[in-house]
């Protein structure tokens, strides 16, 4: 039979009794003669307790005792998951990262899978054994516990499937698939029952918080079948009816891949934009200001250089508003005078709204469309990027929502394809 992994995040590890569900779906795929490897999340909130535990004591703990720390959560996990499935009868083991081990670099808190020894989770299979690794971790060269970032079970997961050859990677969560846009902002927001990988990992890095980003990246590089689906059905239904629930995430080839013209749109409030003003306009001033912002480790999103007029040019760009802070401070310390800027200015009220689709690359009037929609609702755009899929524009936070309800409705994806 197929070999299978499961993911399941911190809502469906939540409770006892949530687990005990868990263990009961785990075991309905196990006894129909599947090989199961599953990695589940902490309990639901309790690496936001734990960093703050960690964060009472100093405001900016060690990243290295930090992982130390926050990779405990998943290990309760994936102990109270094997203790529930031996106690109805199936034979499971539970590792941590380190065990396996998921080789990771030494970047803490954000650190990276460089490869992951199957071995042991072979024999255990070999054996008839569920095995249930812990997500979010793994171990350095020298031995050091490592987490790989928020949402990091997931990348966890997509990795270990990748590693195996896994036939299929199941993705349970507290929704139901990928939808159109977040149906508690649109209420006719339609699920997908089918997007493709490039259209995904757009959807992830624009906002979606269905799948983590490094996730869709793990699935569409090595090839792994994914599938969204929910946790909160009842773990006993139908094994053939589970199994073509949710949203699958495949290939543009497919020859079943529905080809509308735009499949989602995606939104994020979690940005800031800087801006340097009347920086002199000369080569390798835009690496003079992303270089020490990249030296310290801080993601840059959407960037955009004006064009000078009089040899000078303004230089905008977004990071995640969790690091605005840290990023004002590198500019003013150690790139302000440096570039002979004038001033540098900041705004975290900003949001990120964005249309996706594979679609776009054989249809004309997107921009146009979208330009348009927004312009009828009185809202500004401050900055524009684009790709070959996707259209994003920063604007006033406060416009986010009106925003994603008009562009949905304008684009008719309330409407089945």
């Amino acid at each position: 039979m197929a070999l299978i992994v499961h993911k399941y995040g911190g809502t469906s590890m939540g409770s006892v009794e949530r687990i005990k569900h868990v263990a009961t779906r785990v075991a309905k795929w196990h006894r129909a003669g599947h090989r199961l490897v599953v990695v589940p999340s902490a309990m639901s909130g309790e690496t936001n307790r734990l960093i703050g535990l960690a964060r009472e004591i100093h405001a900016l703990p060690d990243p290295r005792e930090l992982d130390m720390l926050a990779c405990t959560g998943e290990q309760v996990s994936v102990g109270l998951l094997a203790i529930a499935l031996k106690a109805i009868g199936v034979d499971a083991v539970s590792y941590a990262g380190w065990q396996v081990p998921i080789r990771t670099d030494d970047a803490y808190t954000k650190a990276r899978i460089t490869g992951i020894d199957t071995d042991k989770v072979n024999a255990d299979l070999d054996e008839g054994r569920v095995v249930v690794i812990t997500g979010f971790q793994g171990v350095d060269s020298r031995g050091n516990v490592t987490t790989l970032g928020r949402g990091g079970s997931d990348t966890s997961a997509v990795a270990v499937a990748a590693a195996l050859k896994a036939d299929e990677c199941l993705i349970y969560t507290d929704v139901d698939g990928v939808y159109t846009t977040d149906p508690r902002i649109v209420t006719e927001a339609r699920r997908l029952d089918r997007i493709t990988f490039e259209e995904m990992l757009e959807m992830a890095s624009l906002g979606s918080k269905v799948l983590q980003i490094r996730s869709v990246e793990f699935a569409g590089k090595y090839q792994v079948k994914t599938r969204v689906l929910s946790s909160l059905s009842p773990p006993d239904m139908d094994l053939a009816e589970e199994t073509q629930s949710g949203t699958l995430i495949t290939f543009e080839e497919d020859e079943a891949m529905e080809q509308a013209v735009i499949s989602g749109i995606a939104f994020n409030r979690d940005e800031a934009k800087i801006t340097l003003t009347r920086v002199p306009d000369r080569p390798g001033v835009a690496y003079a200001i992303l270089g020490p912002v990249a030296d310290a480790n801080i993601d840059v999103d959407m960037i955009i250089q004006n064009q000078s007029q009089d040899g000078s040019t303004d230089f905008s760009f977004t990071v995640h508003r969790n690091e605005y802070d840290r990023a004002l401070a590198v500019l003013r310390e150690r790139v302000l005078a440096d570039v002979h800027a004038k001033d540098v200015l900041g705004d975290s009220k900003i949001a990120k709204v964005s249309v996706v689709g594979i679609g776009m690359r054989s249809h004309v009037g997107i921009a146009s469309l979208m330009f348009k929609t927004l312009s009828a609702e009185g809202i500004n755009i401050q900055m524009i990027s684009t790709s070959e899929i996707k259209i994003s524009v920063v604007i006033e936070d406060k416009y986010m929502e009106l925003a994603v309800r008009a562009l949905h409705k304008a684009f008719g994806l309330e409407q089945a394809v």
